[in-house]
C-alpha cells in the first residue's frame, strides 16, 4: 500500500546545491519549517564530495580582482553564451558564499598571513579560486552537514528514497513527487508545498567519465517528461585532465599549481593554442588542444584506444605536491602506480559537466508554480557554452541560498494543494508495469552501447555523420529499452529496477544532447562542429530549448536570446 506522508518544501538531492539550499530554508524559517531532504543515496555520498579543485569569487578585491572583472572571465569563457544578468547577480553573491562557509568552520587553505588561500584556474584574469587542498567539495560538504546537524529536528531524511515521478495537479503547479523508499520497498507519496530539484548531472550517459555512477540526469528527466523545457543540453563540458585508464578527474589545480602539458616530443603545446594563458587556458580550448595533438600523432598509445598527452608535476617539487595536491598524488599512486613527484602522469578528455539543465530564472523557479531547480541540474545560465573551473560548487551555493531564500518566501502564504489520485495511480502503474517486464533485451548491453555511442560521436569533436547515426542509434536503442527483461520482482533495494530507469532517463537525455548537437550549425564553447568550425553569432547567438513530445516520445526544440546586458560578443584570445 502507497504511504503518504506530508511536509512543507522536498529538497530532491543531497548535494553542495541540495545541501545549501536545505541550510538557508532553515534560516530563513527561523526553524519553523518541515523539510524533507531526498536522495537516491546516502546523505554524504553525493557526488558533490568529488569535487576538488576549489570555489570561485572575488574575495581578493583590495588585492586588484573586482565583481566586473570575475564576470568578464565568466562570459568570455562561455563564448558569450552565458545571460549576462545571472552571471551579475552570482559573482555579486559569491565572495559571501566562501566567507559564509569561512565562519562555518570550512578549512579553506591558508596564505602566511592567514587569509584564505586562492590559486589561479583556467581563463581567470586573477588567481580567485578558493581551495581546501585539492578535497574543496568533501570539506564544503562536510560543513553544511555539520552546520544542518543544528535543525535536525526540522528535516526530515529519506536516504536511498529513488524518485520516480514529479505529480502536478490539472493547473500544472506541484503537488508531490513519488517513488520508491528502497529500504523498505515500499512506494511512498511525498506531498509538499514546494520542490527544490537538486539532483545534479546526467553526464554518466558518457561511458568515459568523471562522473560517479549515480549522475544519470533523474531529476532533468523527470521535469522534461513533465513539460518542463531543458536549456542548452548539446553543450557538455570536457575536462582536460582524466587519468587513465579510469577518467578519474585530476584537479585543475594542477594546472593552477604550474603543472605542464606534455606532448611525446617533450613540447609544452599548449604555447601553440593558448599563447598567453598555455595550460590555464579554458578548458574547451584545453581539451581540443589535447585531442589535436593525440590525432596529429603527438600522443602516446594508450590502452583501449585511450591516447594521451602528458601532465607534469614534478617540477612543482615534493613539498607543493603533498601540501597542495595531495588527492592527485594519492589517486595516480594508487590507480596507475605512478608518483607525480617522480614521474608525469598520463591524461587525456573526460566528460565531466553538463552546462546546459532544466531551464529556471534568476530565483531558481521553473515555468510551473511550486518548483524549483538549482546546481547543475539547473540552466540559469552563468556558465553558457563553456563553465570555468571553480565555478560548479560557486554556483550550487549560490543557487542554494537564492531558492533557499525564494521558496521560504513563497511557503509563507501557500497550503498544501489537493493530491491527484489518479496521476498517483498513473505513476504507481508505470513503475509495476516496468517491475513486471519480461522482455529478451538485457539492460546492461543497451548501456554499454550507449556509452559506446556517446564516446565515439558525441565527443570534444563533433560532425553531422557522427550525430546523425548517434541519433539513429539510440533511437534504436530507446526501441530495445521497451523490451527488457526485470528479474529481480522486489522493490526492497531493487537495483535492477534503479538501472533500468536509470537508463532510461539517460537515454531520453542523449537524444536531446545530440539533436540539439546536430541542430546548432556552428561552433561555441564546448560544443565544436568540424563541418562548421566558426562561431556564428548572427544565427546561433541564443539558448536551445528542449520540450518532450509525450505523443512522439522524442524532443521539440524552439530557441529564446541571450540576455546580453554588459557586453557585446568579441572574439576569444588567451
Amino acid at each position: 500500500m502507497t504511504k503518504i506522508k506530508e511536509h512543507d518544501v522536498i529538497i530532491m538531492g543531497s548535494g553542495l546545491a541540495g545541501l545549501r539550499c536545505a541550510l538557508q530554508l532553515v534560516m530563513e524559517s527561523k526553524g519553523e519549517i518541515d523539510l524533507a531532504i531526498v536522495s537516491k543515496v546516502q546523505l554524504m555520498r553525493s557526488h558533490s564530495v568529488s569535487a576538488e579543485g576549489g570555489t570561485a569569487g572575488a574575495i581578493r578585491q583590495d588585492e586588484g580582482d573586482s565583481l566586473e572583472l570575475h564576470a568578464w572571465d565568466l562570459i568570455k569563457g562561455s563564448d558569450f553564451l552565458a545571460d549576462q544578468d545571472a552571471v551579475w547577480k552570482y559573482v555579486n553573491r559569491m565572495p559571501y558564499e566562501i566567507l559564509f562557509l569561512d565562519r562555518l568552520g570550512m578549512p579553506w587553505s591558508r596564505r602566511p598571513d592567514g587569509k584564505i588561500a586562492t590559486r589561479p584556474f583556467g581563463g581567470q584574469t586573477f588567481p580567485r579560486t578558493a581551495y581546501a587542498g585539492d578535497k574543496t567539495g568533501f570539506f564544503a560538504m562536510q560543513t553544511l552537514y555539520d552546520a544542518l546537524q543544528k535543525y535536525s529536528d526540522k528535516f526530515t531524511r529519506y536516504d536511498e528514497f529513488f524518485t520516480t515521478h514529479i505529480i502536478l495537479g490539472e493547473d500544472k503547479s506541484f503537488r508531490a513527487i513519488l517513488g520508491i523508499y528502497l529500504p523498505e520497498g515500499e512506494i511512498y507519496v511525498l506531498r509538499a508545498k514546494a520542490l527544490v530539484i537538486a539532483t545534479g548531472s546526467a553526464i554518466r550517459m558518457y561511458g568515459f567519465t568523471t562522473m560517479a555512477y549515480s549522475g544519470t540526469g533523474d531529476g532533468v528527466a523527470m521535469a522534461y517528461r513533465i513539460g518542463i523545457p531543458i536549456k542548452d543540453m548539446e553543450f557538455m563540458q570536457f575536462h582536460p585532465t582524466g587519468l587513465i585508464p579510469s577518467g578519474i578527474l585530476l584537479t585543475e589545480g594542477a594546472r593552477g599549481e604550474g603543472g605542464y602539458l606534455i606532448n611525446n616530443k617533450g613540447e609544452r603545446f599548449m604555447k601553440k593554442y593558448a599563447e598567453k594563458f598555455m595550460e590555464l587556458a579554458p578548458r574547451d580550448i584545453t581539451s581540443r588542444a589535447i585531442m589535436t595533438e593525440i590525432e596529429e600523432g603527438r600522443g602516446f598509445k594508450g590502452p583501449n584506444n585511450l591516447d594521451y598527452v602528458l601532465l607534469d608535476l614534478r617540477h612543482l617539487g615534493r613539498e607543493r605536491i603533498i601540501t597542495r595536491l595531495p588527492l592527485v598524488r594519492e589517486l595516480c599512486i594508487k590507480l596507475i602506480g605512478i608518483d607525480p613527484i617522480n614521474e608525469p602522469v598520463p591524461i587525456r578528455p573526460v566528460a565531466h559537466y553538463m552546462m546546459g539543465g532544466i531551464d529556471v530564472d534568476l530565483e531558481g523557479r521553473t515555468i510551473y508554480e511550486g518548483i524549483w531547480a538549482i546546481g547543475e541540474c539547473a540552466c540559469v545560465s552563468v556558465h553558457g557554452a563553456n563553465r570555468l573551473g571553480s565555478n560548479a560548487t560557486a554556483e550550487c551555493l549560490a543557487w542554494g541560498y537564492f531558492a533557499g531564500v525564494d521558496v521560504s518566501n513563497f511557503i509563507k502564504e501557500k497550503s498544501l494543494k489537493e493530491l491527484p489520485i489518479s496521476e498517483v495511480e498513473n505513476a504507481e502503474k508505470e513503475i509495476y508495469h516496468l517491475l513486471n517486464k519480461d522482455g529478451n533485451q538485457n539492460q546492461y548491453q543497451i548501456r554499454s552501447q550507449l556509452w559506446e555511442i556517446m564516446d565515439k560521436y558525441v565527443g570534444v569533436f563533433r560532425d553531422r555523420n557522427g550525430l546523425e547515426n548517434a541519433l539513429s542509434k539510440i533511437r534504436e536503442l530507446k526501441n530495445q529499452w521497451k523490451n527488457i527483461k526485470i528479474n529481480d520482482k522486489s522493490l526492497i533495494y531493487n537495483t535492477e529496477l534503479m538501472n533500468a530507469i536509470e537508463l532510461k532517463n539517460m537515454l531520453d537525455l542523449a537524444e536531446v544532447v545530440i539533436e540539439g548537437a546536430l541542430l546548432r550549425e556552428e561552433s561555441r564553447g564546448a560544443h565544436y562542429r568540424r563541418d562548421f568550425p566558426k562561431r556564428d553569432d548572427e544565427n546561433w547567438l541564443k539558448h536551445t530549448l528542449a520540450i518532450y513530445d509525450k505523443e512522439n516520445d522524442k524532443p521539440k526544440f524552439s530557441y529564446k536570446p541571450v540576455k546580453i546586458l554588459y557586453w557585446k560578443p568579441v572574439e576569444r584570445r588567451y
